[in-house]
């Protein structure tokens, strides 16, 4: 599995809104950013990032660009998921899920299905 780089916070929620949108341009972005709207400079620039880091890639027509996803969005969640639980809970699945419960994260009812769908995967 080839290491993704990691997204700021910036970068990932603009992230999430290209995956969201697909094909895009940077004011199709902004567009769905909550008033007020964060300047096209900044976003223009968090975009250029995210395509240095192999994240998008775009598609010139004229002096207009439109940026598409490289990277799935199940991918990075995967990448990511994987990553928090090898470097806050040493790997270890259980210790991640008792997290959860003490911090009244989960309820009985979503570990009881979790345990339905583990059932239904080893069968």
């Amino acid at each position: 599995m080839v290491k993704l780089k990691s997204l700021t916070k910036a970068e990932e929620e603009i992230m999430q809104y290209i995956w969201l949108l697909g094909r895009c341009t940077v004011s199709n972005i902004i567009e769905q950013f909550p008033s007020p709207k964060p300047p096209h400079s900044s976003i223009s620039s968090v975009v250029r990032i995210l395509e240095k880091k192999g994240f998008v890639d775009h598609k010139a027509y004229g002096r207009t660009y439109e940026y598409f996803p490289l990277i799935q969005k199940d991918d990075y969640s995967r990448r990511s998921l994987l990553s928090l639980l090898k470097d806050y809970f040493d790997g270890s699945t259980p210790q991640l899920v008792s997290y959860l419960v003490e911090e009244d994260a989960t309820t009985i009812e979503e570990l009881q299905d979790l345990i339905k769908k583990l059932k239904k995967k080893t069968t």
